[in-house]
């Protein structure tokens, strides 16, 4: 039975990607800062309680992240935040936020588990990106370089460790309808067709992991039809 690693499985495309997996009979390790109360009901679920903004307790507990995490087959690398605005605006504290979470701690979870995948000659590594990885816009400075950043590191792995039989992929999603915009002023459109759903990322990461140990999606953009954004209502 596959065992998969989601960071940020407590909400959002990290949920919906649990709960799918669960479904299709893959063993699902959630490591994030809040349980979630119903993937805990699942016997094929469990739960590494951790901040990954706070890089120095991630390397204090590496060792107790692998032994809880086990033998797994795949990492899928979700978790991240937005912070946008211009430039001027952040403290130094926030800039390093941004990186820290979307950047390193990805970088660093997964040098944690490639000696693992190395050993059993096979591994899924997954990360999420995003549209901002593939063009900068204005208010978007820190965002758009933490992803352009971690689309950087995607490809110089995956050309590392494909001799090793280890797949890594990127998706890269447009607007999806999560607690992403909570914080936010602005969010996608009202309408079916101005938006994703976290169900259409779970599904390729879905048909990401089932397919072929031949075949490589190495990158994949998902946009929906129709690109407009609302402000909320005060």
């Amino acid at each position: 039975m596959p065992r998969v690693l989601i960071t940020g499985a407590s909400s959002g495309i990290g949920l919906e990607t649990a709960q799918l997996l669960l479904k299709n009979h893959f063993e699902v390790v959630g490591m994030c800062r809040t349980i979630n109360s119903e993937l805990e009901k699942d016997p094929l679920y469990s739960h590494i309680k951790t901040d990954l903004s706070k890089l120095n307790l991630l390397e204090k507990d590496n060792k107790k992240i692998t032994t809880l995490a086990g033998d797994i087959d795949a990492v899928i690398c979700n978790a991240g935040i937005g912070k946008f605005g211009n430039l001027e605006e952040f403290s130094l504290s926030q800039m390093k936020n941004i990186m820290d979470v979307n950047l390193i701690s990805h970088s660093y979870l997964i040098k944690l588990f490639l000696p693992q995948f190395k050993r059993s000659k096979k591994g899924d590594i997954i990360f999420i990106g995003s549209e901002a990885a593939l063009q900068g816009k204005k208010k978007g400075t820190l965002y758009c370089a933490s992803k352009f950043a971690l689309r950087g590191f995607a490809q110089a792995l995956r050309d590392e460790v494909s001799f090793s039989n280890i797949r890594v992929s990127m998706i890269q999603p447009g607007m999806t309808k999560t607690p992403f915009f909570t914080d936010h002023n602005f969010e996608p459109a009202d309408g079916f067709h101005s938006s994703l759903s976290p169900n259409n990322i779970a599904e390729i990461i879905l048909m990401i992991l089932k397919s072929n140990s031949n075949v490589l999606f190495d990158e994949i953009v998902l946009s929906p039809l129709q690109r407009k954004i609302q402000k909320k209502l005060k």
